[in-house]
């Protein structure tokens, strides 16, 4: 077991953020404890989100601390893990909107032709449902190795002062806001295109 420096509570020595508090431990010494809890957070984001749980229900909370917690299932010292874990978000809502909101790109553009590929040749519009529980199931861990991949990156850049350092971090993590907007819009055009085929369909005496 090891101590958190932050909170002080006992982890396990394989443990790469306090299971309590989320700070996070060094890795090889390269950052402090503060520091790199910090570039996770910073990467994230402080914007809030709309969670989940069984426990606590509907919550309207800090998106960072959040993910935090839900990466604590996949560490396991200096290597990786898959676990089964659920994001709501990119359930409910389109896949592809949400991994183009996390800036996950190729996610989202295997998520937006994905779908529609699958309708085409199956026939069957109610396809999407399946890639939408694999969203739902896999998100997490995407988004995990989105941030982790990303933070190595900028870690190699020893060049970087603290200014370019902080710009890089707002460049490639955070969150796309236009991405709600975009959202609205498509889900509009959808509703309007269902209504008109809805017609047609009366129209012509169809189902």
């Amino acid at each position: 077991m090891k101590a958190c420096a932050g909170c002080e509570k006992e982890n396990p020595d394989d443990a790469l953020f306090c299971h309590h508090c989320g700070m996070a431990f060094a890795a090889g010494a390269v950052q402090s404890p503060a520091e790199e809890v910090r570039l996770w957070r910073a990467f994230i984001g402080p914007s809030k989100a709309i969670l989940f749980s069984f426990n606590s229900g509907w919550s309207w909370q800090s998106a960072e601390t959040h993910y935090l917690e839900t990466f604590q299932k996949f560490s396991l010292g200096p290597t990786s893990r898959f676990a089964l874990t659920w994001h709501w978000s990119a359930f409910l809502l389109d896949p592809f909107l949400w991994f183009l909101y996390r800036k996950i790109y190729l996610y989202a553009l295997v998520y937006a032709i994905g779908p529609v590929l699958s309708a085409y040749f199956t026939g069957d519009v109610t396809v999407g449902i399946v890639w939408r529980i694999m969203a739902g199931s896999s998100a997490n861990y995407i988004y995990y190795w989105h941030v982790r991949d990303h933070l190595a990156t900028i870690r190699r850049k020893d060049g970087l002062d603290h200014s370019a350092r902080e710009r890089l971090l707002r460049d490639l993590g955070g969150v796309q806001p236009y991405v709600l907007w975009l959202g609205v819009a498509l889900h509009v055009l959808l509703l309007v295109l269902v209504i008109g085929a809805i017609r047609e369909g009366l129209l012509e005496g169809g189902r």
